[in-house]
């Protein structure tokens, strides 16, 4: 069975957790949470620090949720949030999509936020979850599209911030643009159309507060997390063209009409 093949881009810095740990089950997983029952058994891949993790374990106080991540040295850190909030129905534990440790036929839910873009064989993720999955259970996926991305003022230098993160996660062995993609994976993973439930949503960013957190985390994650490593090592960017596009994030978001939307692609698939 294939086992990962690709590299997180992003990593774990502080800059990337930021971001992380902002996400919520209502500002990204909402398309979900309306098929959502007390009683149900969820995984929850890719947790990350568990904030969403620990909104679905709220939300299904009669299940139980089990938040995995193929990076060990998050998991306290989701560890930590769960018991901060006194949740007594979650667990954690390493995994890899691509050949998950659980019997066929698991889990009510089977959920996945960011995570398809940074695998190496989303088809074979999207079977995996499929096969853990009960009948009449739901697997449920949501993914940013970079390529979909759009911002106001526009510049040469962000311009060159996108191109260049789209050929780091591609030479990782990602896809950037995942969120086109995911109706069309679940569909070469065996799942029937007539199954599938295909919607969009989008973060925004605009006011003064939200343009210095987005425009900051991302200014420090270009020069100073594994995505910076990881563009001046496969010769994408020197350390100048990295400041320059740090720069650039700022320059952003010191503009009074500045505004940036993230578009995800989401599927709802039913076994």
């Amino acid at each position: 069975m294939p086992k990962e093949t690709a590299t997180y881009t992003h990593g774990h810095h502080e800059s990337v957790l930021r971001s992380h740990t902002w996400r919520t089950a209502a500002n990204s997983a909402a398309y979900l949470l309306d098929s959502l029952k007390p009683h149900m058994k969820v995984l929850d891949i890719g947790c990350g620090p568990g904030t969403i993790t620990a909104d679905l374990a709220e939300l299904v106080p009669d299940g139980h949720v089990t938040g995995v991540d193929h990076a060990p040295g998050i998991l306290d850190q989701a560890r930590a949030t769960a018991a901060e909030r006194g949740l007594k129905n979650v667990g954690f534990g390493v995994a890899d999509v691509h050949e998950l440790d659980y019997p066929d036929d698991t889990f009510c839910v089977v959920h996945a936020h960011q995570v398809l873009q940074h695998v190496g064989d989303p088809v074979r993720a999207l079977s995996e979850m499929r096969r853990v999955c009960a009948p009449g259970g739901i697997v449920a996926v949501r993914d940013s599209d970079y390529a979909a991305m759009t911002w106001h003022p526009g510049s040469p230098a962000m311009d060159d911030w996108l191109d260049l993160y789209r050929r780091v996660a591609r030479a990782n062995g990602g896809e950037p643009d995942a969120g086109r993609h995911l109706k069309s994976w679940a569909l070469q993973a065996g799942y029937a159309e007539s199954a599938i439930t295909s919607t969009a949503s989008a973060w925004c960013y605009s006011t003064p507060e939200e343009r210095d957190w987005w425009s900051g985390l991302w200014a420090d994650r270009t020069v100073a997390s594994a995505y910076a490593e990881r563009a001046t090592e496969g010769g994408h960017a020197d350390a100048g063209r990295l400041a320059a596009v740090s720069e650039a994030w700022r320059e952003w978001g010191r503009q009074p009409d500045g505004w940036f939307a993230v578009l995800h692609g989401e599927i709802l698939c039913r076994k």
